[in-house]
């Protein structure tokens, strides 16, 4: 035989054996241990109601690293603490897509999106402009006016007010005014009951709606959106010749902007589920970090005291009537430290799923392809190496000076290619909300035993009432 082919075919016998004996020591390692659960609806209830505990149990139980259970119908492998988040986020986009439920797709218009169509990437293009640190800079002084006017109209004329149904009100009102430029109550309103009943039903019920009604919602809240898009059309359109350069454009105007003056058509059903999409991610993160940083300082009257004279000296240093700006937001270090830690005993966001797009194995054990993945923030949150005494409220733990918080260990945006893009703007609305609220008012609980629920987002189950005083 040729020595040259003898080479050739003994090296792909030799490189077809190794192939074929690894695969078959992957498929000889274990499943991660855990349990499914019930047929069908596996484990989603104690999931979604009880995470924390869920957490807790399990990875006590099988695993602190990776365990297995089954979640609406789906087998998910959930990877625990720093490294399993590590390795999800750096997978991303290579052994993971994306994946969320059916019925939450169906909601939030997923169905409607082609992540490649023009007007898809046009969205996305003008949202990353809309995000960008220069163009956030901007949007201080406009969230801090809107704060203002909703702070003295719905909580300053009250002595007792129930803060979460207030906090979703706030948000919403702001993401409508910087995402749509729907200001008035009333437009709000508008956009707010078809959005509402969509999404408060999606989220209470186990993200399982039935598929009539969810479908029958979702038209309601698009066709909602797809009527101001054509709305907004016009006026862009009528207003081609004008130089306004110097003015604050919404999102939804910067993408129609681009559009008109590109030439090219877009489709209005992608546009307004972009947009849908945009608005829940933008409104129940941020309503439910709030809550629960009004919940935590009603009982931590010190770090109540040290906020609000953090924004005192940020208030004393302005003219009367001036705005926030992007400096004083900076200067709002110790309250972010608050924010941080009510996010981190409180997550807004528990976690997120992947889909596994080819079997690999983690921590010696074995995830087939076609499986789901997840991450939840409590496998970190509360665990004493990371963040010692993990029960306790104690925001100092983030100034980060003798024990840095491991990276991965605190991931209330998520992380890699998947982490929350709204990050910054996120962080600005919190800190407008927190300023308005502690230069108003001191507060006390209405309840301090009121209990927590999860639906699956944390709730007060009475709304967080509180009473108020009114600084002089």
């Amino acid at each position: 035989m040729d020595p040259t082919l003898f080479l050739v075919t003994s090296t792909l016998v030799i490189v077809t054996l190794i192939l074929f004996i690894t695969k078959k020591c992957s498929n000889l390692l274990s499943l991660p241990p855990g349990k499914y659960g019930w047929p069908i609806y596996g484990e989603t209830h104690e999931y979604i109601s009880r995470p924390e505990k869920f957490m807790r149990e399990r990875m006590t139980k099988y695993s602190s690293k990776i365990f297995k259970t089954s979640v609406l119908g789906e087998k998910v492998a959930i990877l625990c603490g720093p490294s399993g988040h590590k390795f999800l986020f750096s997978n991303d986009g290579k052994l993971f897509e994306f994946w969320m439920p059916p019925s939450l797709a169906l909601a939030l218009s997923v169905r409607d999106i082609d992540n490649n169509s023009w007007s898809s990437k046009l969205v996305q293009e003008q949202l990353h402009k809309f995000l960008k640190l220069e163009s956030m800079q901007h949007l201080v002084a406009i969230m801090d006016s809107k704060a203002a006017h909703l702070f003295d109209t719905f909580w300053a004329p009250y002595e007792q007010v129930k803060v979460q149904p207030l906090a979703k009100d706030f948000t919403f009102t702001l993401t409508c005014c910087l995402f749509i430029n729907y200001s008035s109550q009333e437009q709000v309103k508008e956009v707010a009951k078809p959005f509402f009943e969509l999404h408060e039903d999606t989220m209470s019920k186990s993200v399982s709606l039935p598929f009539y009604s969810a479908k029958k919602r979702q038209e309601a809240v698009k066709n909602k959106i797809i009527s101001i898009i054509k709305e907004r059309q016009i006026e862009v359109k009528n207003r081609e010749k004008e130089d306004d350069d110097g003015l604050f454009h919404d999102l939804l105007t910067r993408v129609l902007k681009a559009s008109h003056e590109s030439g090219m058509i877009i489709d209005h059903k992608v546009i307004a589920g972009k947009i849908n999409s945009l608005l829940f991610a933008s409104f129940y993160t941020i309503s439910t970090a709030v809550t629960f940083i009004v919940y935590y300082l009603a009982d931590h009257p010190h770090v109540y005291d040290k906020v609000l004279q953090e924004h005192l000296e940020i208030a004393r240093s302005k003219k009367a009537g001036e705005l926030l700006n992007w400096k004083d937001i900076q200067k709002m270090k110790y309250s972010w430290n608050v924010a941080c830690e009510t996010m981190r005993l409180r997550p807004p966001a528990l976690g997120s799923f992947r889909e596994v797009l080819a079997d690999f194995t983690y921590a010696g054990f074995r995830v087939p392809k076609g499986w789901k993945v997840a991450w939840n923030a409590y496998s970190s949150h509360k665990d004493p190496e990371y963040f010692p005494n993990p029960e306790e409220f104690e925001p100092s733990r983030f100034e980060g000076n003798n024990n840095p918080i491991p990276p991965y260990a605190f991931v209330p945006f998520g992380g890699g290619p998947l982490m929350c893009g709204g990050k910054e703007y996120a962080r600005i609305e919190i800190l407008v909300f927190l300023h308005s609220l502690v230069t108003r008012f001191k507060f006390w609980k209405v309840n301090p035993l009121e209990e927590i629920i999860y639906t699956p987002i944390a709730t007060p189950v009475e709304g967080l009432p509180i009473r108020l005083e009114k600084i002089k």
